[in-house]
């Protein structure tokens, strides 16, 4: 084995296929994005024909043998480009869509923006949690600590948090403008 690394094969020729573009039929080669690899004319840019190579399209995983609330068609798991979703078969006529997953627990403390709502437990796409009003969209108060019922000695705010610091867990004024930690409660 040499030490040497052919440099024809990391050539556009090199990851040619076989196929050729619709549009103008010139050979298609695979091209990289920030959303990951993609088919693309290699007449680019006279020919912008490009076709997506990732399986995070909407694609069905299962049917589900559920019909779906809005229109009676079946329910189907799809995987999605955030995660897997259960969606209506009759897409895109009926665009009901719900979460795989089970009912986000509530940590019944009361939404201190809203009054209507509760903090939820819930993940962003790259897997933090947070606490967010079960009242979305109307209401979008979210922090991203464990919410704790109480009201902050400074600013009067109705909501505490839970901060872990180096010297232990404590509570933090959740209004954003304050931010100001609690002296522990005297008895």
């Amino acid at each position: 084995m040499s030490g040497k690394i052919d440099s024809e094969l990391f050539t556009a020729h090199a990851h040619a296929l076989d196929g050729s573009c619709p549009q103008c039929g010139e050979t298609l080669v695979i091209r990289n994005s920030k959303r990951g690899p993609f088919l693309g004319c290699s007449g680019y840019p006279a020919c912008d024909y490009i076709k997506p190579m990732g399986q995070n399209d909407g694609h069905i995983v299962k049917y589900l043998q559920t019909p779906c609330p809005d229109c009676g068609e079946e329910l189907v798991l799809r995987q999605g480009r955030y995660g897997m979703f259960i969606g209506c078969s009759g897409y895109p006529e009926c665009h009901h869509i719900e979460s795989p997953e089970k009912k986000a627990p509530s940590t019944d403390v009361a939404c201190p923006e809203c009054g209507r709502g509760h903090l939820l437990e819930r993940k962003s796409r790259y897997g933090k949690v947070f606490y967010a009003c079960d009242q979305y969209p109307a209401c979008r108060f979210a922090v991203n600590a464990k919410p704790v019922v109480g009201r902050c000695q400074l600013c009067g705010f109705s909501l505490l948090i839970e901060k872990k610091l180096a010297s232990g867990i404590k509570l933090q004024c959740a209004d954003r403008r304050c931010h100001a930690y609690q002296e522990p409660q005297q008895n």
